[in-house]
C-alpha cells in the first residue's frame, strides 16, 4: 500500500536516498571536461540529459534508461551504478544539487523553471509512485513544497545557480525558453561542451523533440531507480512512471488556486527578489534572455 497523506509521503521519501550514497557522490573528483546537469527536480533534467548525450554520441539511443549513460551522481551508489562508469566523452552526470553542494571542477548546465509548474509536475510524477493516486490534495503537496526540507528547496537551489550564472563553467537555461527555441538551446549546449559538427547538432535537436522522446518514453521512465529503491521504501512493484508527460508550460492551470499562487509569489519575494531584485519568475526570464 502506498502512503495516502503527506506524513506517509515524507516517510517514504526519507528512505529514497542514503547518506552513504550521497557522500560517495559528493566525494567524486571531476575532470575539467565532466558535465553536470543539475536542474531542480522536474525542471527539465531528463530533457537536458538527452540533449547532452545526443550531442556527445551523434544520437546514440542504445541505452535502456537514460540514467545508465548519464548517472545520477548523488544516487548512483544506491541504484547500483558506478561513478563515473564507462561513458562517452565528455562524461555527463545528472544531479539536483545546488552550486554550493555539487562537486567542483567540472562544467555545469542548469535549467530553471517556474516553481509552480515544477511543483505541479513533481506532484504528478510522485502521484501513483510515492503516494496513492488521488489521495493527497495538490494544495497539501504545494504547502510542503514551499518549504521542502528533505533535499533542499527550489528557491535555495535557484539562488545558488543564479549567483554564479556568469561563470565560464556554468550555463543556465529556462525551461520556457527551451520550449520556444529548442534548436537554439541545443546549439548553445553544443558550443559549451565542444561539439561543432552540424549533422550531430541536427540529430541531437531532433531526438530532443517532444514527439521523439514521447515515442521512446520507456528510456526515461526511472526503471533502474524503481527496481533498486521501491523495495527499500516499502512500495509495491509494478507502477510505471514517465518523465515525458505533456511537455506543456503552465499546464493544468485549473489546479492552481489564486491563494496557492500568492503563497508561491510570496516565497519568491522572500528569496529571489530580496537577494537579486527579481520581482517575479517573469523577471528572471527577461534577465536570462539578455545574457
Amino acid at each position: 500500500m502506498r502512503p495516502t497523506n503527506i506524513q506517509g509521503y515524507l516517510a517514504v521519501s526519507a528512505k529514497f536516498m542514503t547518506e552513504e550514497g550521497m557522500a560517495r557522490g559528493l566525494a567524486y573528483q571531476p575532470d575539467p571536461t565532466d558535465i553536470f546537469i543539475s536542474p531542480y527536480a522536474k525542471c527539465g533534467t531528463s530533457w537536458m540529459q538527452q540533449i547532452v548525450h545526443g550531442l556527445r554520441t551523434g544520437g546514440d539511443m542504445g541505452f535502456d534508461e537514460i540514467t545508465q549513460v548519464t548517472p545520477w551522481i548523488e544516487m548512483a551508489h544506491d541504484i547500483g551504478l558506478a561513478i563515473p562508469g564507462d561513458q562517452p566523452h565528455p562524461r555527463a552526470f545528472k544531479s539536483h544539487l545546488s552550486y554550493h553542494r555539487i562537486p567542483k571542477g567540472g562544467r555545469y548546465i542548469v535549467v530553471l523553471r517556474d516553481p509552480v509548474d515544477a511543483m505541479r509536475s513533481l506532484f504528478r510524477f510522485m502521484e501513483g509512485w510515492f503516494f496513492e493516486t488521488g489521495s493527497i490534495p495538490i494544495a497539501d503537496f504545494a504547502e510542503n513544497y514551499l518549504h521542502r526540507k528533505e533535499r533542499g528547496d527550489y528557491w535555495a537551489h535557484a539562488a545558488s545557480w543564479w549567483e554564479v550564472r556568469n561563470r565560464d563553467d556554468v550555463l543556465l537555461f529556462a525551461y520556457e525558453h527551451m520550449k520556444t527555441d529548442l534548436p537554439g538551446t541545443v546549439a548553445q549546449v553544443a558550443q559549451f561542451i565542444g561539439v561543432h559538427d552540424p549533422d550531430t547538432i541536427d540529430i541531437a535537436t531532433r531526438q530532443a523533440g517532444f514527439d521523439f522522446m514521447k515515442t521512446h518514453q520507456d528510456k526515461f521512465d526511472d526503471n533502474i531507480t524503481h527496481a533498486a529503491r521501491d523495495p527499500v521504501m516499502g512500495l509495491p512493484p509494478g507502477e510505471a512512471t514517465t518523465k515525458v508527460n505533456t511537455g506543456k508550460v503552465a499546464g493544468e492551470a485549473h489546479l492552481i488556486t489564486p491563494g496557492m499562487r500568492a503563497r508561491f509569489d510570496a516565497r519568491w519575494s522572500e528569496t529571489m527578489n530580496a537577494e537579486f531584485g527579481l520581482a517575479s519568475y517573469a523577471d528572471l526570464l527577461t534577465a536570462l534572455k539578455k545574457t
